[in-house]
């Protein structure tokens, strides 16, 4: 409810609106205390000159505290919040329904859009968890209006908790209105880049030890850190522009040179995050080549070692073939021999026998004679 009148965002998020309205028979509520606290709404505050002025139960109680208060400015905290939830805030702060249907779906790109006098702004926080040794990422969105701030979380990160304690202890920082929670928030998420960073650099050095080591599960560790490099490559890079626009006054014209210069230290650390990131990616390219090149050179190795062993099957086998063809000789000629059939004309020869004795050597000499001009003896 905004100045009386009822807001109705268009588009694909009113049509939203108007099928519930259909299917429950009353309009959305706005927002009571207890579906706050049973649903996604993790803290609402209302501040004044920088100072925590009230710190209501729910939606509702958020509204009105505003609008009682001149010179106010809310900050809600939402962590995946339900369609009810969003549609307050919408009707109450006339959000965009492109930016509102953003919020509800997720899986945004860092981006910064402005809808009249509300800034959206989308970012994509990184924690690394040494656990599993792999890097979580989740989205955050941000309305940021004439008087409040609505931060809508889709996981674990940022510790926006954190930034708030901190920020309601630099009151004089606080007072500087929604844009000051901005860079607050912008800054937390920069800072939360950096044990990303120390720990793929961690993991980068353990993949160069298991690739020179010979680690045959090397390759498969190298593809899953470049899938994770490029996603905090998406996560980081874009970021800049979107902070390139606020320091062009894109959040608004009324920010202070202290906020900008705030904005450019941010800057700043997202920079060197960027380039390190750019250079883990082409040091896991470069890993991965030398990986390659070093299971080439064992696969050929093992090649060698195959066909040595191949050659030397075949030599044995080959002296083996050729005794058993030299034994195979008189093995026949005796088997003739011993056949003692009554019309054999060598059976009452004097020299018969002799001769059976002399024809097996001389065919085994032959064969021996063979084979080792063969080289197969």
């Amino acid at each position: 409810m905004v100045g009386g009148r009822r807001f109705r965002p268009g588009g694909g998020f009113g049509r939203q609106l108007d099928e519930y309205e259909t299917r429950v028979g009353v309009p959305p509520p706005t927002e009571s205390p207890a579906a706050a606290s049973h649903g996604g709404l993790v803290d609402s505050a209302v501040y004044i000159r920088g100072h925590r002025f009230a710190s209501p139960s729910g939606l509702a109680e958020t509204y009105r505290c505003l609008q009682e208060q001149d010179g106010a400015m809310a900050w809600i905290g939402l962590y995946r919040p339900d369609i009810e939830q969003i549609t307050s805030l919408a009707r109450e702060f006339r959000l965009h329904d492109l930016a509102v249907e953003d919020a509800i779906n997720a899986h945004q790109r860092p981006k910064l859009e402005r809808y009249g006098h509300t800034l959206f702004v989308v970012l994509r926080a990184a924690r690394y968890d040494d656990l599993r040794e792999e890097v979580e990422f989740s989205e955050l969105h941000l309305f940021i209006g004439p008087g409040f701030v609505v931060t809508v979380r889709h996981g674990e990160a940022p510790d926006l908790a954190a930034v708030r304690r901190r920020l309601e202890t630099e009151a004089q920082m606080l007072a500087r209105g929604p844009e000051a929670v901005l860079y607050a928030i912008l800054d937390q998420v920069v800072d939360g880049y950096a044990p990303v960073v120390a720990g793929l650099e961690n993991d980068i050095d353990e993949i160069e030890t298991q690739v020179f080591g010979g680690d045959p599960n090397a390759s498969r560790r190298i593809y899953g850190l470049s899938r994770e490099v490029i996603q905090f490559q998406r996560a980081a890079r874009p970021l800049l522009s979107v902070l390139d626009a606020l320091a062009d006054g894109a959040g608004s014209a009324s920010a202070d040179e202290e906020l900008r210069r705030y904005l450019r230290d941010v800057t700043d650390h997202l920079t060197q995050v960027v380039e390190r990131v750019d250079g883990f990616r082409h040091l896991l390219q470069n890993i991965l080549t030398v990986n390659a090149t070093l299971v080439s050179q064992q696969q050929n190795e093992e090649m060698r070692s195959l066909t040595a062993a191949s050659y030397s099957q075949n030599e044995e086998l080959k002296k083996v073939s050729s005794w058993a063809a030299i034994l195979f000789a008189p093995t026949l000629i005796g088997t003739v021999y011993g056949m003692n059939f009554v019309h054999m004309p060598e059976l009452n020869w004097r020299f018969g026998y002799l001769f059976a004795l002399l024809l097996m050597l001389l065919v085994c000499g032959t064969l021996y004679v063979i084979f080792k001009r063969r080289g197969w003896l």
